[in-house]
């Protein structure tokens, strides 16, 4: 498995955090969580939002007045049958979020004079995911063509906006919706097992330097660039790098193959 590596200059470590190994919060928050699509038209998107539900964990979808043909159609979406299958269609927004104690819209703000606050996904998704540990909330998401309608939107506590290019500010509907339980489910202050590797030390950094410092010389690399300060500006190159301890002995590894390498080629050429 691949993983990616994070710096932790204060702790002196670097963390190894494996991808796709524990991101989503415990299924029982996630149940809580009620996608609401009021007015939807295409089928395409309706099995986009199920799909983009079902790859991060969410179930429960509302529709409120969905175009009937549409909405049939949508459910034979592949990878998310279950998901449309047990979706609740109902006849108002109040019916739709009746059980729940937050409701969050979306919108593209537009030109429009709205009435309520509006939040980035990100910090809005903290707001949702503190809420969903103790009950319900749904997140709205109006039709293709004209979005959320100011008496839905009168439902709302507050809004969320996915930032866009000016010149093409409105997102299609699963992708909207796909962006949106994405930074649901990621929580960037949750360490997720990460293997923590030691800084080399200062010792170890000084001899690096001068393996390299004296590679250089030997191959002639400083006297093609001679600078009066040579020695400074590596040794201030090789801690930028922050080598885990680890990685410094393969890098005097190297270093010394190289210099010994170079070495027994003058001594050829001799």
């Amino acid at each position: 498995m691949r993983t990616s590596r994070r710096l932790i200059p204060e702790a002196g470590v670097i963390a190894y955090l494996p991808y796709n190994r524990g991101p989503v919060p415990p299924p029982v928050e996630l149940s809580r969580l009620r996608v609401v699509l009021v007015a939807p038209r295409n089928p395409l998107n309706i099995g986009a939002v199920a799909r983009a539900m079902s790859n991060f964990g969410f179930q429960s979808l509302r529709l409120v007045n969905p175009y009937g043909p549409s909405f049939r159609e949508a459910r034979s979406a592949v990878g998310a049958s279950e998901i449309l299958a047990n979706a609740e269609r109902h006849k108002s927004v109040a019916e739709a979020v009746a059980d729940c104690t937050l409701v969050i819209g979306t919108t593209a703000v537009r030109t429009r004079d709205l009435q309520h606050p509006v939040r980035r996904p990100e910090y809005g998704t903290r707001l949702i995911r503190q809420q969903l540990v103790s009950s319900n909330a749904a997140l709205l998401f109006g039709s293709e063509k004209f979005g959320l309608s100011n008496d839905a939107l009168s439902h709302c506590h507050w809004l969320i906006r996915i930032p866009t290019c000016d010149g093409n500010i409105s997102m299609n509907l699963g992708q909207a919706v796909a962006v949106c339980l994405y930074e649901l489910i990621r929580d960037p202050t949750h360490e997720r097992n990460a293997k923590q590797l030691k800084l080399a030390t200062a010792e170890e950094l000084d001899r690096i330097t001068g393996l390299l410092l004296e590679a250089l010389q030997t191959s002639g690399f400083l006297d093609r660039r001679r600078v009066s300060d040579a020695d400074e500006r590596i040794r201030r190159l090789v801690r930028r790098l922050r080598l885990p301890e680890r990685d410094a002995v393969i890098w005097l590894g190297m270093l010394r193959q190289m210099l010994w390498k170079m070495n027994e080629g003058k001594k050829s050429d001799a």
